[in-house]
């Protein structure tokens, strides 16, 4: 499914208040486990299924390695790994969102995506500030509410220009 085909999923969140937070717009919604998780909808160049990428030689774990996308070696990042949940097991709805992160094209596995929802800033709650040194919060942008529930909202283009994953030259990440 490509990403111009995404927004026929879209769905309302809730009615628009002024409020100083994150800001309102679409999110593609995606599952990781049990959790649920959104992303800027503008960061998404398309939805692929997964095949077995390429694997690079003394990459971290998290770095699931490459594949050719019409011409371009496009890294792939399990993103269950790098965010620390138990590890995933492959299957029919196992997808690879296609990223486009400052200029560069990057591949995020998910267990499954979920829908495009259009969330206001009065259905965004600002990120739980936690004081434990191993718990990174940084890449977390706030928690999105619709009826029952709830969405990690990430800074994908943040996680993935991160110096800590290296998939981008540190003149590009800045």
């Amino acid at each position: 499914m490509e990403a111009s085909n995404v927004p026929a999923l879209r769905q309302q969140g809730a009615v628009t208040a002024k409020s100083v937070g994150p800001k309102s717009g679409e999110y593609l919604t995606f599952r990781l486990g049990s959790e649920e998780y959104g992303i800027d909808i503008l960061k998404v160049q398309e939805i692929r299924s997964y095949e077995q990428p390429t694997r690079i030689a003394n990459a971290p774990d998290f770095i699931k390695g490459v594949v050719n996308l019409r011409g371009v070696i496009v890294p792939i990042v399990d993103l269950r790994l790098k965010l620390g949940c138990p590890s995933a097991e492959y299957n029919s709805f196992t997808v690879v969102i296609v990223l486009n992160v400052k200029n560069r094209v990057v591949g995020a596995v998910v267990d499954s995506v979920s829908d495009v929802l259009e969330l206001n800033r009065d259905a965004i709650k600002p990120a739980p500030e936690l004081s434990s040194a191993s718990v990174d919060t940084s890449f977390i942008t706030g928690i999105g509410s619709v009826g029952e529930r709830m969405l990690i909202l990430m800074d994908i283009e943040g996680l993935m220009s991160s110096a800590e994953m290296g998939l981008m030259d540190a003149a590009i990440a800045a």
